[in-house]
């Protein structure tokens, strides 16, 4: 699928800014801006580059403008935006945006057509910009002018006298490095000539930044600019990386970048356009983390988290013929099992994995269910079911935060001050949703644990544990629909803590229709669906609380503690779409099919929104459903992919 954005809209500059694009490298680093270039958020930039796979990402080359240097004068195509004005006004020269395989930009002076492709070079931190004269005459002159920030792509610079403002030249290739501490960064224009001249910009002003209530002033430095002349019928294409690029043809790069990518296209066990396209979006969270893999949460801002990883799993990976991948991710998180428990996040200062999360390992165990069903690989005996032994275990006897199966066979976990499920937002020492006691989709994820236990030792030929997990889930189960179930209102109570029954509607108790091993009785379905589908759902994915409820909020915004204020409280999640959709098609059968298949058509849509090519994390709860938060996640990607694939192919 080809999204295509006219002129109409990028020379709307209030509007286009809307708009971002998104390259990403395999290491957790990346290349990102809005469509006409004026960076919105601190976190754009042409190489951001992870040092320590997948964090220690840092901003080193912010921009490269470029300048045509023609017989009627200077034409710049960049577009930045300071204080009360635009400058320059490139945007006003973009006649198309353009996103398959790469961000494609097209430019237009007078007769003369420009094309800009930008591409990341997979395990690398790595950009090539790509030139592409496609009318006009036989050539012209360009410069390139660079822009740095090397910096920590959660921080904003400043100018200061502590830069080096050094360049070593070597013909067509620079090298900078500002800051003690930091890599070096080199740049390559073929045939390029080189002109030094050091400057301070000052107030870039990014939109995005402010709108969260963040600082929202930087200051970039610039040493120079390339003279190049651009011929017509010769691609010119600039390396921008962290490692020498002498000796290397970025054309040919880009090929072998292209290559990557329609490779990946034939490991689909299907071909269409929307599945094509996801395809191309879930390669963007595939990273490396060692010698092993991950799943990055989110961009621009995430890491890897242990839930969201498991959650995205299965339609990053297994779903797109990536069977392989989807082994390494589960073997190296195998290797973070502590206590019966996966971490919740990998901080960004690489220091040691935060465990406060109830369901990533049950979660996982699904995982692992999934991986087993898309391979029937004979090694998931040996490499996996010890470590769900374990994990189970340590639920049963207790870990962390009070984390244990209570006597009903329920499991219970919570303690003071600490966000343990997926609605986990917290201001200062204030836990918005705490949620503590036993959480509905805890329970039914903790019954879908205990039931592919049973599964998996009964195929591995070990009937006596398969005895005792199926013995535990169905003795779960019977306590699941007793203690659950809100008969008043007719659907599941949101959680139990003493003689607390939660009677808010949320969509956590979809999970316990739509998970393979469902926990409600089935007779129950039909009335939580439609309980779900008349409080909670949207065109792109299910509310976090039901519009009835005093605290819920429609639109998302302001400062960071009133953005987490609002976080699972009325907010739109995306990834939420493939658990309600995979119960629509589980309730209704044919009619549940063909109503998922318009929703799941629905929220493609978004891949031409936003994050441009993919789905972002979440969205305001009203028309017109605004996205927001990082615009790309993992899970909201995957769950599409997942659905598309399981659920509504006949």
């Amino acid at each position: 699928m080809k999204t295509t954005l006219s002129s109409t809209l990028l020379h709307n500059f209030s509007k286009a800014i809307a708009y971002e694009w998104l390259e990403t490298n395999g290491l957790g680093g990346w290349a990102g801006s809005s469509v006409v270039g004026a960076h919105t958020r601190r976190y754009h930039g042409l190489l951001v580059a992870a040092l320590n796979p997948p964090l220690e990402r840092k901003v080193l080359l912010s921009r490269l403008d470029e300048t045509l240097m023609l017989p009627d004068g200077r034409f710049e195509l960049a577009s930045n935006r300071y204080p009360g004005v635009v400058h320059p006004g490139g945007h006003n020269y973009l006649v198309q945006f353009e996103k398959e395989v790469f961000p494609v930009s097209v430019y237009q002076v007078g007769k003369i057509v420009l094309k800009r492709t930008i591409a990341a070079v997979y395990q690398e931190n790595t950009t090539l910009i790509q030139y592409e004269l496609l009318e006009g005459p036989a050539s012209i002159q360009m410069e390139l002018q660079p822009f740095y920030a090397f910096r920590d792509y959660h921080q904003l610079g400043k100018e200061n006298d502590q830069l080096n403002e050094q360049t070593a030249v070597d013909g067509d290739r620079i090298m900078v490095n500002l800051y003690p501490g930091f890599t070096e960064l080199f740049l390559c224009c073929p045939g390029g000539k080189w002109q030094q001249n050091s400057v301070w910009y000052h107030n870039f002003e990014y939109s995005v930044e402010h709108y969260r209530g963040l600082d929202y002033h930087e200051d970039l430095f610039s040493n120079g600019h390339f003279s190049v002349k651009l011929k017509k019928g010769k691609k010119l294409t600039v390396i921008a990386s962290t490692r020498d690029p002498k000796s290397r043809d970025g054309n040919v790069l880009l090929e072998k970048e292209l290559d990557r990518r329609i490779r990946l296209l034939h490991k689909l066990p299907q071909r269409n356009q929307d599945l094509n396209a996801l395809c191309l979006a879930a390669d963007q969270f595939i990273v490396q983390r060692g010698e092993g893999k991950t799943i990055i949460a989110g961009y621009p801002w995430f890491a890897d988290w242990g839930r969201d990883t498991m959650i995205a799993l299965p339609g990053l990976t297994l779903c797109c013929g990536r069977k392989d991948e989807a082994r390494q991710i589960l073997l190296a998180y195998k290797d973070f099992i502590s206590e019966g428990m996966l971490p919740n996040r990998f901080p960004d200062d690489s220091t040691e994995p935060e465990y406060n999360t109830v369901d990533a390992v049950l979660w996982y165990v699904n995982a692992i269910y999934k991986y087993w069903q898309f391979t029937r690989d004979p090694d998931v005996k040996d490499l996996f079911l010890p470590a769900i032994q374990q994990i189970l275990e340590h639920h049963i006897s207790g870990t962390r935060y009070a984390i244990r199966m209570d006597n009903d066979g329920l499991l219970s976990a919570g303690a003071d001050g600490v966000q343990l499920t997926w609605m986990d937002a917290r201001v200062g020492e204030w836990v918005v949703t705490p949620r503590s006691g036993k959480a509905v989709e805890i329970n039914a994820l903790w019954y879908n644990a205990l039931s592919i236990a049973a599964l998996l030792y009964r195929e591995a030929g070990d009937s006596e544990l398969a005895e005792k997990w199926q013995k535990q889930a169905n003795s779960t189960k019977r306590s699941f629909n007793k203690m659950f179930w809100y008969d008043s209102g007719e659907y599941l109570y949101d959680f139990i803590n003493g003689e607390d029954k939660n009677k808010d509607i949320r969509p956590n108790q979809i999970l316990a229709i739509s998970l393979p091993f469902a926990a409600l009785q089935k007779n129950r379905w039909k009335k939580v669906l439609s309980i779900v589908e008349e409080h909670l759902l949207t065109p792109v994915g299910l509310r976090s609380l039901s519009p009835v409820h005093p605290a819920y909020r429609a639109v998302y915004g302001g400062d960071a503690a009133t953005r987490d204020s609002m976080y699972h409280q009325g907010t739109v999640w995306g990834w939420l779409m493939g658990p309600f959709i995979s119960a629509l098609v589980r309730v209704r059968g044919k009619r549940g099919r063909k109503l998922g298949t318009e929703l799941h058509t629905g929220m493609m849509k978004e891949l031409r929104h936003a994050g441009v090519g993919s789905i972002s994390e979440i969205f305001d709860a009203v028309e017109p459903f605004t996205p927001r938060g990082a615009i790309a996640q993992a899970w909201s990607v995957g769950e599409l992919i997942r659905v598309q694939v399981e659920d509504l192919v006949d």
